[in-house]
């Protein structure tokens, strides 16, 4: 699971693997994307979704404290 893997509708591509969160949600807010909620995942990792009134959902995943987004994808 990596940033690097997958493309974002409305986003350059990733050429890292992780990124600070601040940077990613400037982002995806950029882009006209806004969160919509979040949950946990595993390994005591975030879940958080975004939504975009043109592109599909994403959901992106984060470190436990919340500092690194580890990937995001789109989901249906």
């Amino acid at each position: 699971m990596t940033l690097d893997k997958h493309q974002i509708d409305g986003l350059e591509s990733f050429s890292v693997t992780t990124l600070p969160a601040s940077e990613f949600e400037a982002r995806m807010i950029a882009a006209g994307y806004s969160q919509t909620g979040s949950a946990p995942a595993q390994a005591n990792r975030i879940k958080t979704w975004w939504s975009h009134p043109e592109y599909p959902r994403v959901e992106s995943i984060y470190s436990p404290d919340k500092q690194i987004v580890i990937t995001a994808y789109h989901v249906s």
